[in-house]
């Protein structure tokens, strides 16, 4: 064990005691927590960072939504507001936030999109505005034991599952390997799509170290690069990655894999671009008219704010387009959702 994880040890101990002692204090209903006459799908992870949580709101979306009525619910990480808001034609990213404005511009009009950083107070509001609303997913609710998911998801990305990491600060878990017995299915994130039953099985059998709950495994599929504007709809070869998100590397590796990856520009997770960041990448292309800048779903709605979509546009800007789906299996974790909603 390096030096720097010794001295991180101890604090690690320590918060691993007090999540512990909030779960007990949960699980004994000595701390409350709101169950609701509509089914709450939860979604969430162990681990800080990006699991894929979007990508499988939107596939429950998919899932659900020709179904019944549905309403998403995040606290909207990253937004300028506070408290609940919901997402109508004035939403921005910066009074939502990213993600929640993400879904909104693709899924406004088939779900209620809404934000909260208060779960058991945003429902109760959510309800009283949209009576029509039938189930409502909770987007990143893992460890918001205030309200009580009829049914849990619980994501862990394939290049770092849960069970090899550790509690903050040591590692990137917020509670202990062992909360994984709370969810009620298991999926693991951004597998390879060519993964084997043999390295599944591997998977599953660290899995169930710590619950017995199915254990499912997805990856990300990218479509094509989208064009951000009709100016610029010739997509070139040679591209600069530019991406505000959690863990970037399967995206760069794919990028690397498909395209000639000139060079990277890399911010953190919800980062607000600026006009000096476009007039960066317009000098770039400038010196190579040859290439394309090619970003993520998640960046492109902040790149199409109003303060910069004009800037945008006028930089041959594509975004990959993504989609979540099941290694194998798929129809039983869709029988799985589909139930629990009919008993609701």
């Amino acid at each position: 064990m390096s030096v720097l994880k010794l001295l991180l040890w101890p604090f690690a101990v320590l918060y691993d005691v007090v999540m512990n002692i909030r779960n007990k204090l949960y699980d004994l209903k000595l701390k409350p927590s709101v169950t609701f006459d509509v089914p709450v799908v939860g979604v969430g992870n162990l681990a800080m960072g990006g699991t894929g949580k979007t990508p499988m709101v939107e596939y429950l979306i998919r899932l659900l939504g020709d179904q019944v009525r549905l309403a998403t619910l995040s606290r909207g990480y990253g937004r300028k507001t506070k408290g609940f808001l919901l997402a109508d034609s004035s939403a921005t990213a910066k009074t939502i936030g990213d993600e929640p404005f993400q879904l909104f511009t693709k899924y406004g009009r088939e779900v209620v999109v809404a934000v909260g950083e208060e779960r058991a107070l945003a429902i109760p509001q959510i309800l009283d505005q949209h009576p029509e609303v039938q189930v409502v997913v909770l987007d990143d609710a893992f460890q918001h034991r205030k309200v009580n998911a009829g049914f849990s998801i619980l994501l862990s990305e394939y290049s770092k599952p849960f069970y090899e990491d550790h509690v903050l600060p040591l590692g990137r878990l917020r509670e202990g390997q062992e909360g994984a017995n709370r969810a009620d299915v298991i999926v693991i994130t951004k597998c390879p799509a060519t993964l084997n039953e043999n390295d599944m099985m591997k998977i599953m059998h660290q899995v169930h170290t710590y619950t017995k709950k199915p254990v499912f495994f997805s990856t990300i599929r990218y479509g094509e690069p989208v064009p951000m504007s009709d100016k610029h709809s010739v997509f070139s070869d040679e591209v600069i990655l530019l991406s505000g998100i959690a863990r970037s590397q399967p995206l760069k590796e794919y990028v690397e894999r498909n395209f000639k990856l000139v060079q990277h520009l890399e911010y953190r997770d919800h980062y607000n671009y600026t006009k000096r960041d476009l007039q960066k990448l317009s000098s770039l292309v400038s010196l190579n008219p040859n290439l394309s800048i090619l970003t993520t779903e998640k960046d492109r709605v902040k790149l199409m704010s109003e303060d910069l979509k004009s800037r945008t546009q006028e930089l041959p800007v594509f975004y990959l387009p993504i989609e979540m789906k099941f290694v194998k299996n798929g129809k039983d974790f869709d029988m799985l959702v589909q139930d629990f909603i009919s008993r609701g």
